[in-house]
């Protein structure tokens, strides 16, 4: 598995004469999460998946704080991607906006599908509840339950079932976010390298066509970053799907390729 300088756990495949897409992976997840379209979205472009700090195998401390622009930023560098597609999904939807506005240059369009971390603002009841649930079964040690949790809040999500969702995802989520469980537990506590302003306050600067999808099994906090990022953002479009939660191309992997793939070859 290649490395970058910075110990970023990255794959790329594809068409070295196409675009580049980078898939940025949520915060329930790690680059895994992109399988379900790796084969479709490689048959068409150059793309780069990658593990951010203290997911999947990116399972190292940096010399300093965690900076996961950076990180990003560093292996585009690295790779000499000159200007790509940044896709990202919640957590990773939050980064990539930060590597837009502060790297500009390397990014061509952005694919927030849904915006979350940075992104998210408002600690709506739904979100509360999940915190204050994963708090209580983290500190009662039941690792089981908070992974549960996490599966039924992030991709089942309100007004569903698990009957409502391929098992096989349910599993792949589980064992991703388990893993990210036990990374945060190998590296302890480190000091994480903020954006100041944060990217949520800055979203008129970006200079960059703009995707928002948004699920209709989502939570009300992602809704309402969408909508900010809808307001806020220059040149920005917005797809809601009523049949998808939080991780929608893992709801529906072939509507995303397709959708993803429309969006590159339109720019392009």
């Amino acid at each position: 598995m290649p490395l970058s300088d910075r110990s970023v756990a990255y794959e790329r495949a594809g068409r070295p004469e196409a675009p580049t897409v980078v898939l940025l992976h949520a915060g329930v997840a790690d680059r895994r999460m992109w399988d379900p379209v790796w084969d479709t979205l490689t048959d068409a472009f150059d793309v780069v998946r990658l593990d951010l700090r203290g997911f999947g195998a990116t399972d190292t401390a940096p010399a300093g704080s965690v900076c996961h622009r950076g990180d990003v930023a560093a292996l585009l560098d690295e790779l000499a991607v000159g200007s790509c597609h940044l896709v990202g999904a919640s957590f990773g939807a939050g980064v990539a906006a930060e590597v837009a506005l502060e790297r500009p240059d390397l990014v061509r369009s952005l694919v927030l599908a849904p915006p979350g971390g940075s992104l998210l603002v408002t600690m709506t009841e739904d979100l509360r509840a999940f915190v204050e649930a994963e708090r209580a079964c983290l500190g009662a040690g039941d690792l089981d339950g908070a992974v549960a949790l996490n599966v039924e809040t992030w991709l089942v999500g309100p007004g569903r079932t698990e009957a409502d969702v391929d098992p096989g995802t349910r599993r792949a989520v589980a064992t991703m976010q388990r893993r990210a469980f036990e990374v945060e537990a190998l590296l302890g506590d480190l000091e994480v390298d903020e954006p100041d302003p944060p990217a949520v306050e800055r979203l008129s600067r970006l200079e960059v066509p703009v995707l928002v999808l948004v699920g209709g099994h989502d939570l009300a906090t992602v809704q309402d970053a969408a909508e900010r990022v809808v307001a806020g953002a220059p040149d920005v479009g917005r797809v809601d799907w009523p049949d998808a939660a939080h991780l929608p191309s893992m709801d529906h992997p072939e509507r995303f390729a397709w959708l993803l793939r429309e969006w590159v070859t339109r720019l392009a």
